[in-house]
């Protein structure tokens, strides 16, 4: 093909390339923002999930509750109730008993409970959902199962009936461990009773312990984002999530800001620096860098369920709001959690909105997960494409080694640590190419909903 590309759109600004290599942060490529739902999207998601097809498979359970809103989430949908929870997991755990096609399907890889709070619910019923997982669902033997949560309300009661049950990753939200900035936020524990809380964990030594850090956080300098990721370091955890503020709308944060009552996020010159720092300090340590914002310290965190994910898996969704994926299609669970499980005590899966795959999906999916992991095979991508796509995108990766962004390695791209920085939007960038190419200069629709809306199925 002889199709000439506007590359120069997409080439990064000269200077520092940490800081300054785009405008702004394209923060989700992957989301289909102007595909219209198929209209008849759930009888086609409830066709192609009863399918056999051969592939990695995982599977993610929503509990949609919380004790508080955390000033900084875009995903809270209800208040914490011990009547209401235990109503919900009873209901939760009728949706995977009656999944026949899940349970007919490939080994499922990675399972994660997300929310919301998976670890607001009762002990009790952390057990019977995780002992209905591997009851119900064919897991592999090796199975990755994640439980998320937050620090406040996680007792030990309840951490050990997810160990008995069969969990085996911790997942857990501290995002920061100073007091007030904390407090500021939404969470309730303090520093110590944070660091008390990992090592506890930790010392149980029967599941790995992953830590959550936020960076960009109003009112928090660099020697608070310094300390958080050294006291992790000293934690000796198997692995830490380094997360860039994302300003959700509407949500408390932003709706703060927006009154006067906090101070501004940090610019993208602070968020750059504060993640350069990070990833320094943990590179430095001999941590891996498994992708863009996840390290692991030795070989028992593999972060699963994110990586198969980013690169296309099927994801079998249950709960109210859960999304999941299958065949290239994103399906949303109801989100109303009594819509839900009235459908559910029918005998019903409520499937509400399904999305149709997007245009050239297998080269998409090549490029997210390889960008994700930091190496992007453009042979492989080629393959994928059509002959000529890599003489085509040629001036631009030149363009973005020359600026710091990308490594040359024989025919593969890796990632720099400004490149790890702004991976979206290289990601986002190959996309629109890669259509533009296929297509012959129309580019196809970008994968509607935001994230917080029904598709979160991402850890």
């Amino acid at each position: 093909m002889t199709l000439l590309l506007p590359l120069e759109d997409h080439f990064a600004r000269p200077g520092e390339p940490l800081a300054g290599a785009f405008a702004e942060r394209n923060l989700f490529p992957w989301i289909q923002r102007r595909t219209r739902p198929l209209e008849d999207g759930p009888a086609i998601a409830a066709r192609l999930l009863a399918e056999r097809r051969p592939g990695k498979r995982v599977a993610y359970l929503h509990i949609p509750f919380c004790a508080n809103h955390c000033l900084f989430c875009g995903f809270y949908r209800n208040r914490s109730a011990e009547d209401s929870m235990a109503e919900y997991a009873r209901r939760l755990e009728h949706d995977i008993a009656m999944d026949q096609a899940a349970a007919s399907g490939p080994p499922i890889q990675a399972v994660y409970f997300g929310g919301g709070t998976p670890s607001a619910l009762a002990a009790a019923d952390l057990g019977r959902l995780i002992s209905a997982v591997r009851r119900h669902l064919p897991l592999a033997p090796d199975c990755e199962i994640t439980i998320e949560g937050r620090v406040a309300g996680f007792d030990d009661d309840k951490v050990d009936a997810c160990l008995e049950a069969g969990a085996n990753r911790f997942s857990i939200g501290v995002q920061t461990f100073d007091t007030g900035l904390r407090q500021r936020m939404g969470r309730k524990a303090t520093r110590h009773e944070a660091i008390a809380f990992m090592e506890r964990l930790r010392d149980r030594d029967r599941a790995v312990v992953v830590c959550d850090l936020i960076f960009g956080l109003p009112d928090q300098s660099m020697e608070m984002w310094g300390d958080d990721v050294m006291t992790c370091l000293s934690l000796g955890l198997d692995g830490v999530d380094l997360y860039c503020l994302t300003l959700h709308d509407k949500s408390p944060l932003a709706l703060s800001i927006a009154k006067g009552s906090l101070p501004p996020a940090a610019g993208l010159d602070r968020m750059a620096a504060m993640y350069g720092a990070g990833l320094e300090m943990l590179d430095d340590a001999g941590w891996r860098h498994l992708n863009q914002a996840h390290w692991a310290s030795a070989t028992r965190e593999r972060n699963l369920y994110n990586q198969l994910v980013k690169a296309g898996a099927d994801c079998l969704a249950f709960g109210a709001g859960a999304g999941g994926l299958v065949a290239g299609h994103r399906y949303v669970i109801q989100p109303d959690v009594e819509l839900y499980g009235k459908t559910i005590d029918a005998g019903t899966k409520p499937i509400t909105v399904v999305l149709p795959p997007p245009a050239n999906r297998p080269a998409r999916d090549l490029v997210m997960g390889g960008l994700e992991g930091g190496r992007l095979d453009i042979a492989r991508l080629e393959s994928l494409t059509a002959p000529g796509f890599a003489a085509a995108i040629e001036p631009l990766l030149a363009q973005w080694a020359a600026a710091g962004l990308v490594n040359r390695r024989a025919t593969a791209v890796t990632l720099t640590p400004a490149g790890w920085f702004w991976h979206c939007n290289l990601v986002g960038s190959l996309f629109e190419l890669t259509d533009l190419f296929m297509d012959g200069g129309t580019a196809s629709a970008a994968p509607s909903l935001p994230p917080s809306e029904g598709m979160r199925y991402v850890g």
